[in-house]
C-alpha cells in the first residue's frame, strides 16, 4: 500500500472560525448541553473512566470529547478549553510502557477469550488528532506512534469484533493522519491489517443487499454503522487508489436514498435500515457520523456532491433533533412528526426514542451529538494539495491558510451572507502578498444559475465535479460575488407524496408545539410535544410558492422567527390516519372534498420539532404523469 490517493487536504483545527449565525449556533451549542453535560449527567462525570474514575469506561466519554474539544478551540473558549484538556492529560498520563492507554482494554461481551474491544480508542485517537492540530502539542505524535506500534505487536492476536469491526475506518483515519506527519512505514502495514479486519462495506454499498426494512439485530445495517461506514471505501481509496472504491460509495448513497431515503437528506434507521416511509425514525448518532463522512469523502474524492449531501444534513436533519436552546434532543426523529411522546412505534427503539430529553431510549446521542456543527465548520474549506483552496459550504466563515505555489503567502478569507438563507455569497480576500492560486468553488446540484463576479467583473464558470476552479493572480482586497439562486421545487415521495426543497434547505408546515414536562432535572428536563393545531394537511397540486424573508435570529432554526418561509395553498385531508402513534402513510387519493383552500406557511424543516415534511397531493395529475 501508499498513502495520499487524495484530491483535498483538510485544514488544522482552528483554521476555520464560525461567523454569523454559525457562530451564534456553536455558542447556544457552548451555553446548553456540550458546555454543561459532565455538570448534570454521570456518565461523562468526574467519575468517567476516561478520567480515572470507575464510572462509564467504554465510547461515552470520548464521544463527548470529540465534540467538546473541537467546539472550545473554535469559540476559543478557556472555560470549555480547559475542560476538554482534563481528558486530553489523563489519556497522555495513562499510556503503559506497552503503549496502550486510557481505561483497561475489557474482555468482549461475545465470549471470545481476552481480545480487546478496540472501539472507544480510536474515537479518542481521533480526538487527540483535532488536540494537536489546535495546540501543536508535541506529546501527540510520539504518543500515537507508540500507541500504534503497540496496535501493530498485538491486533492479529486481539483483532477488531463486534463494533471495533464495523468501524475499523476509524482507526484508519488516524494511522493515515500520523503517516502524513511521520511517515513510519510501520504504521501502512498496520492499515493494512486494520483494513483486511474490518467490515467489507465495498463488497455491502458496491452490491447493496438491503432493500428492505431491516427488523432483526445485524451490524451492516445499524444505521449508525451505515452512516459511518459509507466512508470506509473512501478510506481504503486513500491507501489504494483503486477506482472501484469510488464506485461503491456512489452506488452506496444512490441505493440508500432510494430503499431508505428521506426527506432530510438521511436515510431511515431506527434501530435498523427501515425503509422510505416518513414516520419512520432516523438516529442522531448517524446524523452527526453521515456529516463527518461526508466531510472525508469531500476531502479524498474532491466532488461537490458530498457537499451537497454534507449541507442538506446539517441544515436539516441536525437541528431537527436538537431543541433551540440546546437543552435537550432526541434520539429519533420523523420527516412527518405529529407527536413526540412516550408511546410504542413501529421501530425497534424504546417507547421514549422521539421525546425530548436528556437521555432519551439511550445515551450514545448524548454523548455523540455533540460533534456535528464543530466538525462542520472545521471542514467548510480545504486546500487543493496546489496551493489552492477549496469550498465545501458557503456558510460563514473566516479561514486562515498558506496558498501560492510553495504555499508562500498567508491567506485569509471571510464569508458572509448567512447562507443558506440567503443565496448570495461574499468573500473577501486578504494576502500577505499578491499570489497566484486556485479558489474552487462547489457549485451545489440544486443551482440552475450560478453566477460569479470578482470585483464587480463577471467570471464564466466551468463546472467540473460540483466545482468551478478560478486561477488568476490575486491581491489582498479582491472580492469575490457568488450567486446561487434558489428556487422552489417539490420532490416526489413515494405514493405521489412530495417533499418542498429550496436551495439546500428542505421545508416542513410547522405545527403548534405545547411542550409539556415529564422529568424534572436540575437544568436538562424530558419533555413530550403535543399538536395545538391541525396536521392533516396537503400541498394542492399546481400551487405557486411565495417567498418571504425576515432578519437573522440569534437561533435561526426556530419556527416563530424564521428567516425564511414559503406561502403556498393546501387543504385539510380527512382520511389521512393515525397510524401506531404516528402520522400513517400519506394518502394516495387524499380526500379534501369540501375542504376550503387554506394558505400554508412552511418553515425550515430543522426549526419545526413538529411537522409535515412529507405532504400528500391534492389533484396530483397521475394519469398524465403516468403517460409522460
Amino acid at each position: 500500500m501508499t498513502a495520499n490517493h487524495t484530491a483535498f487536504e483538510a485544514l488544522p483545527l482552528g483554521a476555520i472560525k464560525p461567523r454569523e449565525w454559525l457562530r451564534d449556533q456553536l455558542r447556544i451549542q457552548a451555553d446548553g448541553l456540550t458546555g454543561h453535560l459532565d455538570e448534570h449527567w454521570a456518565d461523562v462525570g468526574d467519575d468517567n473512566g476516561w478520567l480515572g474514575g470507575k464510572g462509564e469506561s467504554w465510547e461515552r466519554g470520548p464521544y463527548y470529547v470529540d465534540g467538546l474539544l473541537p467546539l472550545a478551540y473554535l469559540l476559543e473558549d478557556e472555560r470549555l478549553i480547559a475542560k476538554a484538556k482534563r481528558w486530553i492529560e489523563w489519556s497522555l498520563a495513562s499510556q503503559r510502557e506497552d503503549g496502550s492507554f486510557g481505561p483497561r482494554m475489557k474482555e468482549m461481551a461475545s465470549g471470545v477469550d481476552k481480545n480487546h474491544d478496540w472501539w472507544p480508542y480510536m474515537i479518542m485517537l481521533k480526538v487527540m488528532t483535532q488536540y494537536a492540530e489546535a495546540t501543536e502539542d508535541t506529546r501527540v505524535i510520539p504518543f500515537m506512534t507508540s500507541f500504534f506500534r503497540y496496535a501493530h505487536k498485538t491486533i492479529e492476536g486481539q483483532p477488531l469484533l463486534e463494533w471495533a469491526e464495523a468501524r475499523g475506518m476509524e482507526m484508519l483515519l488516524s494511522i493515515q493522519w500520523l503517516h502524513r506527519k511521520t511517515q513510519d512505514a510501520f504504521l501502512l502495514e498496520l492499515a493494512e491489517l486494520v483494513a483486511g479486519q474490518t467490515t467489507g462495506w465495498t463488497d455491502v454499498f458496491h452490491d447493496f443487499p438491503f432493500w428492505r426494512k431491516v427488523e432483526q439485530w445485524d451490524l451492516k445495517t445499524h444505521v449508525v454503522n451505515v452512516a459511518m461506514g459509507i466512508k470506509a471505501p473512501a478510506v481504503r481509496f486513500e491507501l489504494t487508489g483503486d477506482a472501484r472504491e469510488k464506485e461503491a460509495v456512489h452506488r452506496g448513497i444512490d441505493s440508500l436514498m432510494t430503499y431508505h431515503g428521506q426527506a432530510h437528506g438521511m436515510f431511515s434507521g431506527d434501530e435498523w435500515l427501515s425503509g422510505t416511509h416518513p414516520s419512520q425514525g432516523v438516529e442522531l448518532c448517524a446524523v452527526v457520523e453521515y456529516m463527518f463522512s461526508m466531510e472525508q469523502l469531500t476531502r479524498v474524492f474532491g466532488e461537490g456532491r458530498f457537499g451537497d449531501i454534507l449541507e442538506k444534513v446539517a441544515f436539516n436533519a441536525l437541528p431537527a433533533a436538537i431543541s433551540g436552546d440546546w437543552t435537550s434532543h432526541q434520539y429519533d426523529q420523523q420527516v412527518n412528526q405529529i407527536m413526540c411522546n412516550v408511546a410504542p412505534r413501529a421501530w425497534s427503539n424504546g417507547a421514549d426514542a422521539n421525546v425530548f430529553g436528556l437521555e432519551p431510549h439511550f445515551g450514545c446521542c448524548t454523548s455523540n451529538m455533540h460533534q456535528g456543527w464543530p466538525k462542520f465548520v472545521s471542514h467548510l474549506w480545504m486546500t487543493d494539495r496546489a496551493g489552492g483552496l477549496a469550498a465545501v459550504s458557503y456558510a460563514p466563515c473566516a479561514v486562515k491558510a498558506q496558498v501560492g505555489e510553495g504555499r508562500a503567502a498567508a491567506a485569509e478569507l471571510e464569508v458572509s451572507g448567512n447562507y443558506p438563507f440567503r443565496d448570495s455569497v461574499a468573500i473577501s480576500i486578504k494576502l500577505s502578498e499578491p499570489v497566484a492560486f486556485g479558489l474552487s468553488l462547489r457549485i451545489p446540484a440544486w443551482c440552475a444559475n450560478p453566477a460569479l463576479t470578482v470585483n464587480g467583473e463577471r467570471v464564466e464558470l466551468k463546472i467540473e465535479n460540483g466545482y468551478a476552479t478560478v486561477t488568476r493572480h490575486w491581491e489582498s482586497g479582491d472580492r469575490l460575488t457568488l450567486s446561487l439562486p434558489m428556487t422552489v421545487k417539490t420532490a416526489g415521495r413515494n405514493l405521489y407524496a412530495a417533499s418542498v426543497e429550496r436551495g439546500p434547505l428542505v421545508y416542513a408546515l410547522p405545527i403548534q408545539e405545547n411542550w409539556q414536562l415529564i422529568t424534572k432535572r436540575e437544568r436538562f428536563h424530558d419533555w413530550e410535544i403535543y399538536p395545538g393545531s391541525p396536521w392533516k394537511y396537503g400541498l394542492l397540486s399546481g400551487s405557486e410558492f411565495a417567498v418571504e424573508t425576515a432578519d437573522i435570529a440569534y437561533q435561526p432554526f426556530g419556527a416563530g422567527q424564521s428567516p425564511v418561509r414559503l406561502k403556498t395553498n393546501g387543504q385539510l385531508i380527512r382520511d389521512w390516519k393515525m397510524e401506531g402513534n404516528s402520522a400513517g402513510t400519506p394518502p394516495l387519493h387524499p380526500n379534501a372534498e369540501g375542504q376550503p383552500i387554506t394558505e400554508l406557511e412552511l418553515v425550515p424543516y430543522g426549526s419545526a420539532k413538529l411537522r409535515i415534511g412529507e405532504f400528500p397531493v391534492i389533484g396530483h395529475p397521475l394519469e398524465a404523469r403516468r403517460h409522460k
